[in-house]
């Protein structure tokens, strides 16, 4: 397969991205990651060489991440069974820690690791580290389920400013010593804000936007804030799509330049969106057409 592309032509892919990487070189990116990009390995290691090559060319790029599927998956072997209000998932203190366990150690550690192994400098933290997500809880019902107060952006900045890619973990904490469990969406949004960066990329399992939920080929390639409440209305951002869209607008108003939403399982989905003419997914930005 090496010969699929000439050396002429990788020179020419190279020089066509050569705007771009003017354009985010020193600038801040933020990554949201999770769903089935996390679980596949084959789309895990490229995600992590997307985030190594745009590290390398001096892009400020910001990892922050979910675990959902591993914290099922230890609680399974725990023999705890996920209890729901309203589709919430309820989080006792038990379930708290294993959160903790997961994300902050296991999920946390291995991306960190994977970056090193691709040629990367990275360095994992939660949300609690420098009390980085300061929290409270959102409903009595669903326990320590955290709704984000106060971000606490210097344990992140310092680690840019010394050339490390951040690796976040989106466990919360109070200043009485509780953990909670943060949405990671919701994190992303809020911590992208707090760096003004110019552009939050939220990974999902769907190509962004669709005018037709079951129709690829409706993708909405870009939406201002104003778009999006229409769209609400005209219930083409439904379901699963409307905390996720409630983030975009969120973090926007909090000071990112603009958020992409786009489909994880589509290999090397960063490069294209930040690197490439068409891009990826719908982008949602504050200004007018």
């Amino acid at each position: 397969m090496h010969n699929e592309f000439s050396n002429a032509e990788r020179a020419e892919v190279l020089t066509q991205a050569l705007p771009y990487i003017k354009k985010y070189t020193g600038k801040i990116v933020v990554v949201k990651y999770g769903g089935n990009a996390m679980i596949n390995e084959d789309l895990k290691k490229q995600v992590m060489e997307d985030i190594v090559l745009l590290w390398l060319i001096g892009v400020k790029v910001v990892l922050v991440h979910g675990g959902g599927p591993e914290i099922s998956e230890l609680m399974d072997k725990l023999g705890k069974k996920p209890e729901f209000v309203d589709g919430l998932r309820v989080t006792d203190q038990e379930t708290i820690d294993i959160v903790q366990m997961v994300l902050a150690g296991k999920v946390n550690k291995s991306l960190v690791n994977k970056l090193e192994m691709n040629g990367g400098k990275a360095m994992g933290i939660s949300g609690m580290d420098g009390m980085l997500i300061e929290a409270k809880i959102k409903d009595e019902r669903l326990g320590f389920v955290g709704e984000i107060t106060n971000i606490h952006i210097n344990p992140v900045t310092d680690l840019l400013e010394k050339g490390y890619i951040p690796v976040i973990s989106t466990v919360g904490c109070d200043k009485e010593g509780n953990s909670y469990n943060i949405n990671g969406d919701t994190a992303a949004a809020y911590i992208a804000g707090a760096l003004g960066a110019e552009r939050l990329i939220m990974m999902t399992d769907i190509e962004g936007i669709l005018k037709d939920k079951d129709n690829p080929d409706t993708l909405i390639p870009y939406i201002t804030v104003e778009d999006a409440a229409k769209l609400y209305e005209d219930k083409i951002i439904s379901g699963g799509m409307i905390p996720k869209v409630k983030c975009c607008v969120d973090a926007i108003k909090k000071g990112v330049k603009n958020v992409v939403i786009m489909d994880g399982r589509v290999p090397h989905s960063i490069l294209m969106e930040l690197l490439t003419d068409e891009g990826a997914g719908t982008m949602v930005t504050g200004g007018s057409k």
